[in-house]
């Protein structure tokens, strides 16, 4: 049952990658490694991090996560994920309930939810008010939700500099990517900001 102050959730396709138990054991190991917790659940999200996916349509995106093979970039497993993926028309589809964990950004992935956005760059979806406009209403439903504050609403370049990141691995913990930079993140908060719980 949402809280009281939750506003009703946007339209929402689920469509969910394959996520069995052996997926689930690795996400565990992972946990295990990076954040020394021994689970493969997401617990009490505290942090709602936005991407932009380098890609064209939400399938795309979809194809790139349900294998589970280790991701080309760190080279671990389970394969990288995101909790959603919103396209270029507005439609929003789940891929992975919000009560697992996914691999989406480096120090936070054990209390963030992530989203991703059809595109190539931030003015892609800054720039699209049917993509924003979903967007910003998944957003605001799940900062409801789970009471996220505005400012752990953060883009993945400004993943380094949330409070609740935490890497175990050394070699790991200035990995950041270039996508929802500071600039563009402002612009998407104050839009945020107008979009009260209540």
């Amino acid at each position: 049952m949402l809280p009281a102050a939750a506003p009703p959730p946007p339209p929402i396709v689920r469509h969910y990658i394959p996520y069995p138990a052996r997926r689930k054991q690795q996400m565990r190991a992972y946990a295990r490694r990076h954040y020394g917790l021994d689970t493969w659940r997401l617990q009490r999200p505290k942090v709602i991090v936005e991407h932009i996916s380098v890609a064209g349509s939400t399938s795309a995106v979809f194809g790139t996560f349900a294998p589970d093979l280790a991701d080309p970039e760190l080279h671990e497993l389970p394969n990288v994920c995101s909790h959603f993926v919103v396209g270029s028309d507005g439609t929003i589809v789940q891929m992975v309930p919000v009560s697992i964990m996914c691999r989406h950004t480096v120090g936070l992935n054990y209390t963030a939810i992530g989203i991703e956005h059809v595109g190539f760059r931030d003015a892609d979806v800054l720039n699209d008010p049917r993509e924003l406009r979903a967007s910003l209403r998944l957003t605001r439903w799940l900062r409801c939700r789970f009471a996220i504050s505005l400012r752990n609403v953060i883009g993945h370049n400004e993943s380094l500099s949330s409070p609740y990141h935490h890497e175990n691995v050394a070699a790991l913990r200035r990995q950041t990517h270039g996508d929802w930079v500071h600039a563009s993140m402002q612009r998407y908060r104050a839009r945020l900001s107008g979009m009260p719980c209540r």
